[in-house]
């Protein structure tokens, strides 16, 4: 892969100090966990880092300094810094880290991303940092943190299938807010979801009878409950239910929705992980029952606590739902960095599927192909694109073997995560030690979410010398095959608004030539339920009203054919 653009700018100051610092972070061996001063991360002494034992240091907008932003950008990967000032510019001395992001799945062009904001790396006070992009993440809008001045931690987003984004907060006292908002500008609509730390939260946009559930669970050890660590609301987030139980409380994992509203939950367990499945979270009269409670061995433990991010995780378990309508339909997918047991690697990306919706699991193979036991792989992220592509990237140091410089990496398999690409090497190197504010940590993760273009990700680096956030875009060097049930012909081009569609939308047609065209509906099994017309239609553009009567809230595919044999085909999704 070679580079066709590159606009790398940093401050002056920094420029003048990255060598030194660079020269010696990389002369450190690895660091370990013992050489830190922490206790066991169970006890409450340690969780002390999720509260305000700093206080609160303002730093006036004049006493400010600003640099360039960091940019970069390859053939199929770009980096834009999200964490920037009015002006689009760094601001020099802070911190961010611990990034979430969501997109508006009306309109993909919006998009939000939230993060643990530190206004000097003097003080481990954080807030609730947040920024948001409307042209799909080429530039980003810089507002003041949620609530500011206010101790905030562990953000995590999501968007509801009608557009709005949901912005859920670890406040003191481990207990969660969860702001919402159709206007990315303004987040004043919070309410008290319970919850604890490391939570984690998703919302159902299956178009079923739980679209617009929300879920979220969290540690139980440390949390708002006494007893518990889930709650959910199924009033798209005016109202959160009590705490309930989740079996064996997995820790330090995320949850997922599958195709037809089943809940996973994922998490790490007495040295090994554990994956839940409830089929009850997505009835809004019945209690959430767990009904499969599986140990799925990826070959040794959770990684946490050491090396490139001594003071924190080296990622989340995540877990993931294949919607695609291939044969991979309902597949669900576990990945984390994890100490592996059968060797002396201290961290590696593991990988494992399930074809019948978590109850048995494949034997966990590495993601990375290094094949080098002293380097780490670290601060995974999983995602599946609605076409069933499987995007994985991770932080990787084999580029600089015993040291802690860490680059982007990123591997897709297009067979439901039976084979892989090669592991492919995005971004340059950079130190996570450097800019730690006042903890000894990069945060706890990354985030990302596939399309069929490609991966959208929000990660944590220091390429300015200290600690920002970044939005990154993936697009596979490879074209991604499609269904040919998907095809695409220039000569016959379909759409539908608006879509969601709910009471009735308008179907548009485009062809290039006169002659019979067939539109038949299918479900989302791929099974034809209807035709909506099949008849003669001039060339040039036509429009069709149409109201999905008689027809249950849900994806649907709205097929276009001509005599000639043209296709195409559209994703439609029906609300209630």
């Amino acid at each position: 892969m070679k580079p066709v653009l590159v606009n790398t700018t940093l401050s002056n100051s920094t420029l003048l100090l990255l060598p030194l610092l660079l020269f010696f972070n990389c002369s450190l061996s690895t660091i370990s966990a013992q050489e830190i001063e922490r206790t066991d991360p169970d006890r409450p002494h340690y969780y002390q880092d999720e509260k305000p034992t700093d206080p609160y240091v303002r730093v006036k907008e004049a006493d400010k300094v600003r640099g360039p932003a960091y940019q970069f950008s390859t053939s199929n990967f770009t980096i834009t810094q999200v964490n920037v000032d009015s002006s689009g510019n760094n601001i020099v001395g802070d911190a961010a880290n611990e990034p979430s992001l969501a997109i508006d799945p009306t309109n993909p062009n919006r998009m939000a991303i939230g993060w643990r904001q530190f206004e000097t790396i003097t003080s481990n006070f954080r807030q609730a940092g947040i920024g948001y992009s409307e042209d799909g993440g080429t530039t980003w809008n810089y507002r003041e943190p949620i609530e500011a001045e206010l101790f905030r931690s562990d953000p995590v987003l999501d968007t509801d299938s009608e557009g709005n984004f949901y912005y859920n907060s670890l406040a003191e006292g481990f207990v969660c807010d969860v702001f919402k908002t159709d206007n990315l500008s303004i987040w004043e609509d919070k309410t008290y979801a319970y919850g604890g730390d490391k939570q984690w939260m998703v919302i159902d946009k299956t178009g079923l009878e739980a679209d617009g559930h929300i879920y979220a669970f969290w540690k139980a050890q440390f949390s708002a409950c006494s007893n518990g660590s889930f709650t959910r609301s199924t009033d798209e987030g005016t109202t959160y239910e009590d705490c309930a139980t989740v079996p064996n409380n997995p820790t330090r994992g995320t949850l997922a929705v599958g195709p037809e509203g089943n809940l996973y939950a994922c998490g790490g367990w007495n040295n090994t992980f554990k994956v839940l499945r409830s089929t009850t979270a997505n009835d809004p009269n019945a209690a959430v029952l767990w009904d499969r409670n599986i140990t799925v061995d990826l070959k040794g433990e959770q990684a946490l606590y050491a090396g490139p991010n001594p003071g924190g995780m080296l990622g989340q378990v995540w877990v993931a739902a294949d919607y695609s309508l291939t044969d991979n339909y309902g597949n669900v997918y576990l990945l984390s960095s994890v100490n592996r047991s059968d060797s002396n690697d201290p961290a590696d990306m593991m990988f494992s599927r399930s074809t019948d919706q978590g109850l048995t699991w494949s034997e966990a193979i590495p993601i990375n192909t290094d094949n080098d036991v002293n380097n780490w792989q670290w601060f995974g992220s999983l995602s599946v694109a609605p076409n069933g592509r499987i995007d994985v990237t991770w932080l990787d140091t084999r580029d600089n073997p015993g040291t802690v410089l860490s680059s982007l990496y990123y591997s897709y398999s297009l067979d439901g995560g039976l084979t892989w690409s090669e592991n492919e090497r995005l971004s340059e190197a950079f130190d996570p030690h450097l800019g730690w504010p006042n903890q000894s940590k990069i945060g706890d993760y990354n985030h990302m979410i596939s399309d069929d273009e490609g991966a959208h990700l929000a990660w944590a680096a220091t390429f300015n010398g200290e600690q920002d956030v970044y939005y990154s875009f993936i697009e596979p060097e490879e074209v991604v095959a499609v269904r040919p049930s998907e095809r695409e012909s220039q000569a016959l081009q379909l759409s539908i608004f608006p879509n969601p569609v709910q009471s009735e939308t308008t179907i548009q047609l485009q062809s290039s030539r006169a002659g019979k065209i067939k539109l038949t509906l299918y479900d989302v099994l791929g099974t034809p339920i209807g035709t909506i017309a099949d008849q003669q239609f001039t060339e040039g553009g036509h429009q069709l009203g149409w109201r999905p009567t008689g027809l249950t809230p849900g994806v649907y595919y709205l097929q276009a054919e001509s005599e000639y044999g043209e296709l195409n085909m559209q994703r439609l999704l029906i609300l209630r």
